[in-house]
This record gives C-alpha cells, sequence and structure tokens, in this order.
C-alpha cells in the first residue's frame, strides 16, 4: 500500500520467451520490493501471466509489456501480447498433465482478474491483489461458519 497517497507504476517491454517471462517475474518483484509492497502472491501471479504470454501470446518478431500499479490499497498487474485472437480460457486442471495450472493460479491468488481487448491484435490480461490485509475471523468460526469449541 501506498503510505503516501502517490500511484506508483512501471511498464516494461520484454521479449516473447522463456527468459523474458522470468525477467518479468524478478523486474515486478524488485519494483514491488522497491515501493514496500508485499511481493510474494503478486510474483507469482506475474510469472503465470507472463508465461502464458510468452508461450500462448507469443508473435515471433513481437514483445509482450508488463505494467504494475499501486493505486491506493490496489496492485493490478497488466500483461499486454499481440495474440488478441487468443483469448484466455479458465480450466479445472488435469490431474496428470504437466501444464495448464497458470490462470487456476491466478484465479486463486488474485482478488481480481480478466482480460481486457485493446487495440488490434492486443489484448491484455490484468490481475488486481488487495494489499490491505482481510480482518481476522472472530475465535469460533471460520470463513465456512462456526466450527465450535
Amino acid at each position: 500500500m501506498c503510505p503516501d497517497g502517490q500511484v506508483r507504476h512501471v511498464s516494461v517491454l520484454l521479449s516473447s520467451t522463456a527468459r523474458g517471462a522470468r525477467l518479468a517475474r524478478l523486474l515486478a518483484v524488485d519494483a514491488l520490493r522497491s515501493w514496500e509492497v508485499p511481493y510474494e502472491t503478486a510474483g507469482q501471479v506475474v510469472a503465470e501471466l507472463a508465461a502464458n504470454a510468452a508461450t500462448h501470446g507469443r508473435v515471433p518478431g513481437r514483445s509482450f509489456r508488463l505494467t504494475l500499479y499501486v493505486v491506493g490499497a490496489t496492485l493490478r498487474i497488466e500483461v499486454t501480447d499481440t495474440r488478441g485472437d487468443r483469448r484466455p480460457v479458465l480450466r479445472e486442471p488435469d490431474g496428470v498433465a504437466e501444464s495448464g495450472r497458470g490462470l487456476f493460479l491466478v484465479d486463486a491468488l488474485a482478488d481480481r482478474w480478466g482480460v481486457a481487448e485493446g487495440r488490434h491484435p492486443r489484448k491484455t490480461v490484468w490481475a488486481e491483489i488487495d494489499l490491505t490485509p482481510a480482518p481476522a475471523p472472530e475465535r469460533g468460526t471460520s470463513r465456512f461458519g462456526d466450527v465450535g469449541d
């Protein structure tokens, strides 16, 4: 959270390769640390979205863009690629498949996520993470209801 009320922002263009995806995560974690924003969950979300852009959104010779914003108590992560014709689909992961869990993880880790169409041929997959801690549950209850004592 930006206690001083400032908007934090960084945007970088990266190669649509596995190396570019790894670099996206490292750059995001470095920026979030410097802003004194929790980075563990965000780093994982960036890793998954960047890997998807480098794998499924790849067009030879074109890059993807990673953008991070911190506005108030919300971190917004955006990954833009040049495959607007290939929209991501959230699927239940196959128990034996070695891949296909990226959006499932993003869905579990982010508070909100979605896809925005950009100027053809672009699309942006975004995720938001609330930076304020959730209130602690009252003693004797859980998010599933009363648990008894």
